[in-house]
């Protein structure tokens, strides 16, 4: 089985086969190539407008599908769909014949989304995040109203645009979005903890003159930034080739191995 540790006689073999693999070790890869056979190269090109799907695993939670609507809200362009009783394979179908550019599904354990994946469609990839200390936009305090037609300006901090397994979450994450407006007022913000997880926080700004200000502050105008929620921290463990539907033997384009690189640095 695949949870079982690597025997003692086999350490040193399954640690040169790990030196071998392109995709295992991301800071030894090179800068990502041209893209102009990518996957997502339409939207990156802006070809193809961002059109996502959310939904839930089936016999979702309260705080679940309260989570699946602010996701809603935060992605622009993003429908809410209640899964019911759908058949992954009917999903994907139904998405594709739909025109949607993503499927996101989210999915949980006690209540607690701890899962979300992105197939892109028509062809794939789907990448694979887990999710954790995810807190709601009811629970963080005073968070204002926002308007959910108005996309935000994304920033991605900390990934290094060396490691092509970086670039390619980014890219993932990026494509979710369609492009802001240079007044847009929200900010996603996608930051790369010391490779480990991505730290994801949605925030409001708003620019007010400063009417008041000494000769020494020099009159300069003042930024108010609120925090809008929700916040969660996510970290990717697989991303396949082709779409969600794909059965086992779909070929596995990068996967998280801990027990080889648990002192290393994932992204």
């Amino acid at each position: 089985a695949a949870e079982k540790p690597i025997p003692t006689e086999l350490r040193g073999e399954a640690n040169e086969l790990r030196r071998e693999l392109d995709y295992d070790d991301a800071t030894a890869l090179a800068a990502p190539p041209a893209s102009l056979d990518d996957e997502y190269a339409r939207t990156l090109r802006g070809e193809r407008m961002a059109k996502v799907c959310v939904t839930t695993s089936r016999d979702p939670s309260v705080r679940l599908k309260q989570f699946v609507k602010e996701l809603k809200h935060l992605i622009p362009n993003a429908t809410n769909v209640n899964r019911g009783t759908t058949r992954v394979a009917d999903l994907v179908d139904a998405t594709r014949r739909a025109e949607f550019s993503d499927l996101v599904v989210v999915h949980e354990t006690r209540g607690q989304p701890d899962g979300l994946v992105v197939s892109h469609l028509p062809v794939g990839p789907t990448t694979y995040f887990t999710l954790a200390n995810c807190v709601l936009r009811h629970d963080v305090d005073d968070a204002p109203g926002y308007s959910v037609d108005s996309p935000p300006h994304l920033i991605f901090h900390n990934f290094d645009p060396h490691k092509r397994l970086a670039q390619r979450v980014k890219t993932v994450l990026q494509c979710l979005f369609q492009v802001p407006r240079p007044d847009a007022k929200r900010v996603c913000t996608f930051y790369n903890h010391d490779g480990q997880y991505i730290a994801f926080r949605h925030h409001h700004h708003d620019t007010t003159k400063n009417q008041g200000g000494t000769p020494s502050s020099g009159n300069k105008d003042r930024v108010a930034v609120t925090e809008l929620g929700p916040r969660f921290e996510m970290m990717p463990y697989q991303i396949k080739l082709g779409t969600l539907d794909a059965g086992p033997e779909q070929d596995v384009e990068w996967v998280l191995r801990p027990y080889l690189n648990s002192a290393q640095k994932i992204l």
